[in-house]
């Protein structure tokens, strides 16, 4: 791993995997690392499409993608959070409705 590009790794437009799903992958690293911690917000919609270059409906896209996951769970009018991830690997689903 390259301490350059460990910081902001770039989404490859010409690769066969959707620009949602390299994002998403990121998103999930970065969550895997720490870096996102458990019940904290991810970066809104509109800043990953900032920070990464991408559009608005593919951020929402790889934040959609996260929540099928089990990484993160959308509050609505709070934002985005990730999810605390159980010792084993299986997410549970978290009703937002509380």
């Amino acid at each position: 791993m390259s301490d350059i590009e460990a910081s902001k790794p770039t989404l490859d437009p010409m690769s066969a995997r959707p620009l949602y799903v390299q994002l998403a992958d990121v998103i999930a690293r970065k969550i895997a690392s720490g870096e996102l911690a458990p019940d904290r917000p991810i970066p809104s919609e509109n800043h990953l499409a900032d920070e990464y270059g991408v559009a608005r409906l593919t951020a929402r896209r790889a934040a959609q993608e996260l929540r099928e996951r089990g990484l993160i769970v959308t509050v609505r009018g709070k934002g985005s959070f990730v999810v605390e991830q159980p010792a084993g690997d299986t997410p549970e689903e978290t009703e937002p409705n509380g």
